[in-house]
């Protein structure tokens, strides 16, 4: 079933935090970066409110920020838990609901605000959405093995046994360079909008209420969406030129979604908690960027397996057009057998599909003087056992495109299921019933 999300009667009027503001609790904040460029909402020089941007409900059967249309913007962090208290663990999750319902709403983070309250206490909100609306933001939030068992496997929290069987770290595939400071994590949260300003803001205040409690362990900024979520979207391009996610699992295939996507109620006895939910696998793609650029039109194509200009399989058709891998050439298949296309495709891993929600990233450039770019890999599977491993070790063994990408990053999360009405996020896991 499609998570719950409706733009509400205040987001369709385009509701502001400009006269929503105050100040509040004393805390560190995370620096913002220079995210801000290609901006997509702002107040305007005569001080009107913003252009209405859609708000997404927090609150669903669901969390948002999975099947949700994509935004066009990420601000995306791990957390290590530094408490050893599980009565502190789990008060910053009720406060991270509390902040994260708001700010969806295109509130401040806190019931005070940025520029109200005690002159002598900082504010309990950092200030650099005022004037922004929601923004069409997500807070996606997800565990990680370590915040079940410590390094030596001792029970953190309590929680030991209630860690599902497929969450663990995931293995190190062939050819992956994993920096360790760009990898794994206790906590995640997974921040999407329309405006940059508002996903930096989104997590910048998550990490300042949860100083002292969380550090943050790595983060990583992304633009431009690498895939599609809905039929309403246009696929979009990756940073080698290629239209890519055209054959994404869409919002609107609630079957396949239901299949491929949620987690079952009987799929892990000890993980119960855990049905409705999700797993979150993220993974770092450095682009060879000026490698690529200097192949042949014709080889880039037969690495993909698609046409560049329309994104339409070598085997003719349109980009939607079901590939013809058997459809001979004059050098074998038309569509390469280590064509990127092919390796991925269902027909070849079992039937599997996982909902995919990438981003490009430009992180500067490296020592050599190339573009540290690439794509940053989300995807939403129901079992990463079944539905991620199996495709990534395919990839790394035989998939052309491996030439020209090293993985960097890799984390593997459990989403839990959606927040209800005075619920925070997690409490099936800490509360039993």
């Amino acid at each position: 079933m499609p998570e719950t999300e409706h733009a509400t009667e205040q987001s369709r009027h385009g509701i502001s935090r400009r006269g929503l503001v105050g100040g509040g609790v004393a805390a560190a904040g995370l620096a913002a970066g220079a995210f801000a460029a290609g901006r997509a909402s702002a107040a305007t020089d005569d001080g009107s409110a913003p252009d209405a941007r859609a708000a997404y409900s927090f609150r669903g059967d669901h969390q948002a920020g999975i099947v949700t249309p994509a935004q066009d913007r990420l601000h995306f962090a791990a957390f290590d838990v530094t408490t050893g208290s599980r009565a502190q663990l789990v008060a910053l999750l009720k406060a991270w609901t509390e902040a994260a319902d708001r700010m969806t709403r295109g509130l401040p983070a806190g019931e005070i605000g940025p520029t109200e309250g005690d002159t002598n206490l900082p504010p309990d909100d950092t200030g650099e959405a005022i004037g922004l609306s929601a923004s069409g933001l997500t807070l996606t939030f997800g565990f990680g093995p370590g915040l079940f068992r410590d390094e030596k496997g001792r029970d953190r929290f309590g929680i030991a046994d209630r860690q599902p069987a497929a969450l663990r770290t995931l293995p190190h595939f062939p050819g992956d360079m994993l920096d360790p400071e760009k990898s794994y994590g206790d906590l995640c949260v997974q921040a999407c909008a329309d405006d940059p300003q508002v996903a930096v803001h989104a997590i910048r205040n998550l990490a300042r209420i949860g100083f002292g409690t969380v550090a943050v362990r790595w983060s990583q900024l992304g633009f431009g969406r690498t895939s599609t979520t809905s039929v309403s979207q246009s696929t979009p391009r990756n940073l080698f030129g290629f239209k890519d996610g055209t054959a994404n699992i869409k919002s609107e295939e609630t079957q396949d979604v239901e299949e491929h996507v949620w987690v079952g109620a009987g799929d892990d006895a000890k993980a119960d908690w855990l049905a409705g939910g999700s797993y979150l696998v993220a993974r770092r793609f450095n682009m060879n960027i000026e490698i690529w650029d200097r192949q042949t039109l014709g080889d880039q194509e037969d690495f993909i397996g698609r046409t560049k200009d329309t994104g339409a399989p070598l085997s003719g058709g349109s980009e939607f057009t079901e590939p013809k891998f058997s459809m001979p050439g004059s050098h074998g298949p038309v569509i390469p057998k280590d064509a990127h296309i092919r390796v991925v495709h269902p027909d070849f891993n079992d039937g599997v599909r996982m909902l995919r929600r990438g981003y490009n990233f430009v992180d500067g450039s490296d020592a050599l003087g190339g573009l540290n770019a690439g794509l940053f890999f989300i995807a939403y599977v129901r079992d990463p056992d079944t539905h991620f491993i199996p495709v990534q070790n395919a990839m790394a063994k035989t998939d052309a495109l491996m030439e020209y990408v090293k993985v960097t990053g890799s984390a593997l999360f459990a989403v839990p299921t959606g927040i209800g009405t005075d619920e925070y996020v997690g409490q099936s896991l800490f509360e039993r019933t």
